[in-house]
């Protein structure tokens, strides 16, 4: 038996990084948030680097304030950016998201389809129960209540997936002797009606390589463990320790087996942030260089908050001082806390400590390629679900990472030389489907 393989996926946040500054940084095409070139290079390194897929995640709305100083996380609108890189890229996955609350079933089936059979059965959707205030005003309407949400997403989803199955595989014939185009007979309306969803159907696009996109699925909690076990072939988590994402891929295999469903065709992927140097100070320094370009003041007085402490941007270049220390304590309300007081005792500067990462959402692996290897692999390795979406800090990291981290995954073993298909599910290997699973219980 071959040693166990990681998944990855690649997500470039804003069309330049995740880091607020990143956009500013020399190398980086500040114009990324718009750009498609931008988005181009990146699939077609990640391409090279035999990614599972690219991700964009995405929401209905602006949500930050436009006036400040870095691009809104969520740019261009993903299904014209899927259908771009559908033509750019040959075999990786493409997965973006698409809101359950403010759409309608029929649309996002047909898109999603359409982008599938483009780009050869490389489609992925990310099933979103979208909450923002925001999204509700650009649609006139109300955001449901999160219960509601959800039970509006598993019709939908159920809708989307019913729709994709109302033509079959093969009905298609395309049998130009005797004038048959196809089995009109098997392709039939599904008449899918629930308290939140009506679809008459059929659908009037086939099947693709793959059957139908593969379902990805982002949402926490009870609600959220109840949809990724009903329809997800993919979860994407936002662990920031070992125990919680061990613990959140257990509660999501339980949630597969509690439907029917085979939880060995389910892979969690854990976002990380990466900030790549050829040694550990040098990484450091990419951090600090970044941290400079974006709102450093308020990433210090939230340090503050983090241990308790007062601080102000002159304390930046300085420890924090033991006086300070005697009292200071991790905030319990912040994961990331625990980390941030453990680096401020150990005498690093205030600018330091941040820029180990402990203000992002995600985890943060700062270090040589060696060093943010071993942390995958740590991380794979004490069952955490079995993937990763790499989110780069800044776009020219998601080269860094394809060209020096994924070379020493590959010889350890932990990660594909090659692909072995051509659609995004023979990449998670999981089988071809094509309409609502056996299993469910509608």
């Amino acid at each position: 038996m071959r040693t166990p393989q990681m998944h990855l996926t690649m997500q470039l946040v804003g069309g330049t990084g995740i880091e607020p500054g990143a956009w500013r940084r020399p190398g980086v095409a500040a114009d990324g948030y718009v750009n498609i070139d931008a988005a181009v290079r990146a699939a077609k390194a990640a391409e090279r680097g035999k990614f599972d897929a690219v991700f964009f995640a995405d929401t209905p709305a602006v949500v930050d304030d436009l006036s400040t100083r870095s691009p809104s996380w969520a740019p261009l609108e993903p299904v014209v950016v899927l259908t771009a890189l559908a033509r750019e890229t040959e075999r990786i996955g493409l997965v973006a998201t698409s809101s359950t609350t403010f759409n309608h079933a029929y649309n996002v089936a047909r898109q999603f389809r359409a982008l599938d059979l483009v780009s050869g059965g490389r489609i992925g959707w990310n099933a979103v129960t979208t909450g923002r205030p925001q999204a509700a005003l650009n649609y006139g309407a109300e955001v449901p209540s999160r219960g509601e949400r959800y039970a509006i997403a598993e019709e939908f989803i159920a809708s989307v997936m019913a729709l994709w199955g109302s033509w079959p595989e093969g009905a298609l014939l395309l049998d130009t002797e005797n004038g048959r185009f196809a089995d009109a007979e098997r392709i039939q309306p599904v008449m899918v009606r629930g308290r939140h969803m009506f679809s008459r159907g059929p659908l009037g696009l086939p099947p693709s390589p793959q059957g139908q996109p593969v379902i990805f699925q982002a949402g926490g909690g009870g609600n959220g463990l109840a949809l990724a076990g009903l329809y997800a072939n993919g979860v994407y988590n936002s662990p920031f320790d070992i125990p919680s994402g061990a613990a959140h891929w257990q509660a999501v295999r339980r949630s597969a087996q509690a439907y029917g469903r085979d939880p060995d065709h389910m892979t969690v992927f854990n976002g990380i942030v990466t900030s790549v140097g050829s040694t550990e100070g040098e990484a450091l320094q990419r951090r600090r260089e970044l941290d400079e370009l974006g709102d450093l003041e308020s990433r210090v007085q939230y340090l503050g908050v983090q241990i308790g402490v007062p601080l102000d941007m002159g304390d930046l270049d300085k420890p924090v001082h033991k006086d300070l220390l005697r009292d200071a304590y991790a905030h319990p309300g912040d994961p990331r806390a625990p980390l941030a007081l453990r680096l401020a005792k150990e005498g690093w500067t205030v600018r330091d400590v941040i820029a180990h990462g402990i203000i992002q959402y995600h985890p943060v692996a700062v270090g040589a390629p060696e060093q943010i290897a071993d942390m995958l692999q740590h991380w794979f390795e004490s069952g955490v679900g079995g993937g990763f979406t790499i989110t780069p800090d800044a776009a020219d990291g998601v080269e860094d990472f394809v060209d020096h981290v994924v070379p020493i995954l590959q010889k350890r073993g932990l990660f594909r030389t090659e692909y072995e298909g051509t659609t995004l599910r023979d990449h998670l290997s999981i089988p071809y489907q094509n309409g609502l699973p056996a299993t469910h219980p509608a």
